[in-house]
């Protein structure tokens, strides 16, 4: 019994310090995380895969709060249960929590400090370089023929040319799915049923 609780004890341990590690050096926020989330849960840990990853990735973005926490409770709840999601998600916010509350002591006296707002600038350029870096890698993992191209490049447009709000989007691709599975499921037992 106590070897169990140790061993519980043991993963879930593992499951904090690998998301404070995950969550100390990450900047941008959650789509600059996918990189690293990826690199280190699905090729170091093995805790998930590239695929499971990309579709706590989508279930996040139609859910309340940051995509990161998100990501962190499904997994650690895979791994361990409900304290498992619990302890992941608490790893993934504490180095925050402690930077923010540090920059929030001392923000006054480096806000006007020129070196200090370079160094930021800095960061934003390499958090972009981050988000691009995770746009095309989520792309080339989602996009698996010409309808789902279509699909995202309406949705793009919708987005960039014609205002069109995210939720909308993000529904209406859902519906487009489950109807194009629809019809392509119909479809496939069709063509067998004339086998």
């Amino acid at each position: 019994m106590s070897e169990t609780k140790s061993n519980k004890a043991s993963v879930l341990a593992e499951l904090f310090f690998t998301f404070a590690k995950i969550g100390a050096v990450t900047f941008g926020g959650g789509y600059a995380m996918l990189p690293i989330l990826e690199r280190e849960l699905a090729d170091k840990k093995k805790w998930t895969t590239s695929d499971d990853l990309l579709d706590y990735y989508a279930i996040s973005q139609v859910t309340p709060g940051v995509i990161a926490v998100n990501v962190s409770t499904f997994i650690g709840n895979k791994r361990a249960g409900v304290a498992g999601g619990i302890v992941a998600t608490a790893g993934i916010v504490f180095p925050s929590l402690v930077i923010i509350t540090l920059i929030a002591l001392c923000i006054s006296n480096f806000s006007d400090i020129v070196w200090v707002q370079k160094a930021l600038r800095g960061i934003n350029v390499a958090v972009a370089s981050l988000l691009t870096y995770s746009v095309f890698n989520f792309a080339k993992k989602s996009v698996k023929g010409a309808i789902s191209l279509l699909i995202l490049l309406l949705s793009f447009l919708s987005i960039f040319v014609f205002n069109v709000a995210s939720v909308a989007v993000i529904v209406s691709g859902a519906v487009l799915g489950i109807v194009i599975s629809y019809f392509k499921a119909k479809n496939q037992m069709t063509e067998e049923s004339k086998k």
